[in-house]
């Protein structure tokens, strides 16, 4: 089969691109190695360095075992309620922990003068849906039960996730929708992972180049769905993009890069959301890669990125 024509990458990411180490295929063999990476990469410490926030690490009982959770608030103390977030890492639905973009999460944490709450859920292969969608549900249930204790406001408590995180929060949300959880005010979808069928336009113009790919996102939902993973069946709260309804959800924020394989599943829930009546901010970074923003912080379009959600999370909180 033919290639696609694919669109270019932006020309000062394209720079930065080159540099970034590429990493090995995908397999469960290398899954420890990747995990032990992830975890000295990302930690509570790198999270918070240079700014003014305090973490909390807290452990909840979950449906299968503990849960940990990451708390991060201002360092300075007030009598009034904070705005509240949610946040789901990323990491492929096999890899990363709860400080993995939590960078994000202590920018708005800064910004908005509010509580963030980062969970750690378990991995697949080993635990495959709806494990770790069952921990992102129980550790959100547990922060509504719990608002007092947080200092959080019942009325501005956002979800939010990035890339498989993402995923994850959109499914969360249809869960809260359909089966009860506190009232989420907003929703914020970084670049999320949606569809397990994985062959959309955009999937395909990057098969195998980039930070993320069509081959990655196969081992991703592989991992999660076994082989379910693109056959009929596959429930919503598992991918996203299968629901037929997507009416009453909050408000939400969508962004993803238009060159990368999320592309499109993310433009086609974004316009589910608006044929169902509800509210949808879009955003394609023209020539932006997966984990742009997070990967070239310094980069022009990763600071419009970035301060384009901080712009909407704060209409929001």
């Amino acid at each position: 089969m033919a290639a696609i024509p694919a669109p270019p990458y932006d020309a000062e990411l394209s720079v930065a691109l080159a540099q970034l180490p590429v990493g090995p295929k995908l397999s469960k063999e290398i899954l420890p190695m990747l995990r032990q990476l992830t975890g000295s990469m990302y930690t509570a410490e790198k999270a918070t360095a240079g700014r003014q926030i305090t973490v909390e690490e807290q452990t909840i009982p979950g449906p299968n075992g503990d849960i940990n959770i990451s708390i991060f608030k201002p360092s300075t103390s007030t009598d009034k309620p904070r705005p509240g977030i949610y946040f789901i890492h990323g990491g492929g639905m096999f890899m990363g922990n709860r400080y993995l973009g939590a960078s994000f999460l202590c920018d708005w944490v800064e910004h908005l003068d509010a509580v963030g709450v980062s969970v750690e859920y378990r991995l697949a292969p080993e635990h495959p849906h709806p494990a770790p969608l069952d921990d992102c549900y129980t550790g959100l249930k547990w922060v509504g039960e719990h608002f007092g204790e947080l200092g959080i406001d019942p009325e501005r408590l956002m979800l939010a996730g990035q890339s498989a995180g993402g995923g994850l929060s959109a499914s969360l949300a249809l869960t809260v929708r359909d089966k009860g959880g506190p009232t989420l005010r907003a929703l914020c979808l970084i670049c999320p992972m949606l569809d397990d069928h994985n062959d959309s336009i955009s999937a395909r113009q990057y098969p195998n180049v980039g930070t993320w790919n069509q081959e990655k996102s196969a081992f991703g939902w592989s991992s999660l769905l076994g082989d379910q993973a693109g056959s009929e069946g596959v429930s919503q709260y598992a991918a996203a993009a299968r629901a037929k309804d997507l009416s009453g959800l909050p408000p939400t924020f969508l962004d993803v890069g238009s060159a990368e394989p999320f592309r499109d599943e993310v433009v086609t829930f974004a316009a589910g959301i608006w044929k169902a009546g509800g509210k949808a901010d879009l955003h394609v970074w023209d020539g932006a890669f997966h984990g742009f923003d997070m990967l070239v912080p310094s980069a022009k379009l990763s600071v419009a990125a970035v301060g384009t959600r901080l712009d909407w999370v704060k209409r929001m909180l």
